[in-house]
């Protein structure tokens, strides 16, 4: 939208005749007063309409007339709510004003959350005293209208939920604001400093926290708390391993960070890490439907060993190098260090002895389960960010039984592509071209997704897209341009694989063509 609107999640938008940012916060403050809200409720009340704020409703609302004087004081407050409102998000690391982790972000920016409420609290006081004597509201019937806010705030009445019939799944857990607690917002942020995505010179005190943008400045492509665009940490990883030892181990290396930001990591990272971190994380970059980690956590099923990838540095080869440089030298030395208890031991075993032996041997089966999934999705694999997290994850699902529910969204995924349900994707395309080409010929939008419209479509006299009688290319032809013999093999190496479980032994039957289990 251009810089003289505000708009809403949804699309609609709101505007003023020219581009004067005052006449815009004037307007922002009077459509957060109370004033302005007991007017909706009565439409609504009126007009039984949806309990949703929708352009019409909006757009009949009257608005008083505003001096320049109002429409100064009005936008001096809004101004600074918005700045109050924003400074509280700095510590928020899936919004574009992030800056630094709670628990950090208060020791460099000075950040009082309690201060910044009092000092909102207050401004909206003083926008509802000034939309009250707009709009001429005498004292009793503010007094009614405020006593009918606060019957409303404590739920004795049916209080209005602008996004309640389109986000009924949403609930504070997936919300994207999921309050993790310092200590654990801490860590993920450690975790994104490792894979070189947050800038550690902030807590440090070697960069200068950026300056607050304008209410109407364009969206940011990353938060103040990213490295600037240009740089780059030297020492940063797309891959992160749970590996005590080794050079890319995720425990190790936010041990590390947190040193050098001065601050104390908990006695059980290594486990938080492995069992309680992905589910948290998952939950932070979540909202409504849409699911969108951007770390992810591939491990075996007793999560005895993980590999954490880094979504923005995802490459078709990186499940090779999980693949050659990381499960493959892991499993070689588990099998060496079996043998050699085995030796050690001899025949007469002790229950001590017993028992680790099982348990070196469940790891080198596990590992043995996780090596070969990865080396049937590697030959096919093909990420692609505008298919979204969950499409690019679902092929891997087998690989995330250590978060029951976010293997389910996967798998269930993986179903749905497998079926055609998602033919609009590149994966698709990439995996049965057969199937999705003869659909672009048919299905415009399609045509769009995968760059065939030119071949497909055409526009006639009346301007209006129809499809051609004589594509430019022959479906047949695309198809074989878009098949791989080795992708295909690998595709059915998958879809006719067992499922793995804890001990790498197989469970259920063998999995149809649709990609069941």
């Amino acid at each position: 939208m251009p810089a003289s609107c505000v708009f809403a999640d949804k699309g609609p938008a709101a505007f003023v005749e020219g581009d004067e940012p005052d006449h815009l916060l004037a307007l922002s403050a009077l459509l957060n007063s109370k004033s302005f809200g007991y007017l909706i409720s009565i439409q609504l009340a009126r007009t039984e309409l949806a309990q949703s704020y929708e352009v019409g409703l909006i757009q009949q609302t009257p608005i008083p007339e505003l001096s320049s004087v109002d429409t100064r004081a009005l936008a001096t407050l809004a101004r600074r709510a918005w700045s109050l409102k924003r400074s509280l998000d700095t510590v928020n690391e899936t919004s574009h004003a992030f800056i630094l982790p709670s628990g950090l972000n208060e020791r460099i920016t000075g950040l009082d959350r309690a201060a910044i409420e009092m000092e909102f609290t207050q401004i909206q006081r003083q926008i509802d005293d000034r939309a009250f004597e707009l709009y001429g509201i005498g004292p009793e019937d503010r007094a009614a209208i405020e006593s009918a806010n606060r019957t409303e705030a404590t739920g004795e009445t049916e209080a209005v939920d602008s996004d309640e019939s389109d986000d009924e799944d949403e609930t504070d857990a997936d919300s994207g604001m999921v309050d993790a607690g310092a200590e654990s917002a801490v860590i993920s942020w450690l975790v994104g400093v490792a894979f070189g995505r947050f800038d550690p010179r902030l807590a440090t005190g070697e960069r200068a926290v950026p300056p607050e943008p304008e209410p109407f400045d364009p969206l940011p492509t990353r938060s103040p708390g990213m490295w600037p665009g240009g740089e780059a940490p030297k020492d940063a990883l797309d891959v992160l391993v749970d590996d005590e030892g080794h050079a890319a181990d995720l425990a190790a290396r936010v041990r590390q960070l947190a040193d050098q930001v001065h601050w104390t990591p908990p006695e059980n990272l290594r486990a938080w890490l492995a069992r309680e971190f992905f589910p948290l994380h998952s939950k932070m970059y979540s909202k409504s439907r849409r699911k969108a980690p951007i770390y992810w956590q591939l491990a075996t099923p007793s999560g005895s060993y993980s590999v954490w990838l880094f979504l923005h540095a995802l490459t078709r080869d990186t499940l090779f190098r999980v693949q050659h440089e990381y499960a493959s030298p892991k499993l070689l030395h588990e099998e060496q260090r079996l043998e050699s208890m085995r030796r050690q031991f001899g025949e007469n075993l002790s229950r001590s002895e017993r028992r680790q032996l099982e348990a070196q041997e469940s790891l080198v089966a596990e590992l043995r389960t996780f090596l070969e999934e990865v080396a049937r999705v590697a030959p096919l694999w093909k990420p692609d960010l505008d298919d979204g997290v969950v499409i690019n994850f679902a092929p891997l699902w087998r690989l995330v039984q250590h978060c029951a529910s976010w293997q389910q969204e996967l798998k269930s995924t993986w179903k749905a592509l497998c079926e055609g349900k998602y033919d609009w994707a590149h994966l698709a395309m990439h995996l049965w071209p057969e199937r999705v080409v003869p659909k672009c010929a048919k299905d415009r939008s399609l045509a769009i997704a995968h760059g065939l419209e030119e071949i497909f479509w055409a526009e006639n006299s009346e301007e209006k897209w129809i499809a051609r009688e004589t594509p430019v290319r022959s479906i047949a032809e695309i198809v074989r341009e878009r098949t791989s013999s080795s992708v295909k093999a690998a595709l059915e190496s998958l879809l006719s694989a067992p499922v793995m479980q804890g001990g790498g032994r197989p469970r259920g039957r063998r999995a149809r063509a649709t990609g069941n289990a």
